[in-house]
């Protein structure tokens, strides 16, 4: 599960490191600022969708520290083995679009899955 307050304080590092206010960074990833506010004051949990707007718009955010605080940021440059990417599943429900479930595989066989 994820800890609010260190997640809180990931985003803001992100923010700091690409120099973006609260509202500079909602418009960058493509949500309300209201979100941002509720997220960075602890009313609100994110979302899937969520981290994977920032995760795509920030290539320099890598997924496992955003949610858990594992490895750094900014993320190291990615191997130039192909091969030894993981690759990334997300699903959604047809009626809203919202991401309900991200599988992360790993080439050694293991993965990770994250659900709303």
């Amino acid at each position: 599960m994820i800890n609010s307050l260190d997640f809180t304080s990931r985003i803001k590092k992100v923010m700091d490191f690409h120099q973006l206010s609260a509202s500079l960074f909602a418009d960058k990833i493509g949500v309300q600022r209201s979100s941002i506010s509720h997220i960075l004051s602890g009313r609100n949990k994110p979302s899937l969708d969520f981290i994977l707007k920032i995760t795509s718009e920030f290539k320099d955010v890598d997924i496992h520290w955003l949610l858990h605080g594992d490895g750094s940021f900014p993320k190291k440059a990615e191997l130039t083995n192909p091969a030894s990417t993981p690759t990334v599943f997300a699903t959604s429900s047809n009626d809203k679009k919202k991401i309900q479930r991200i599988v992360v595989f790993y080439n050694d066989g293991t993965f990770e899955e994250y659900r709303k």
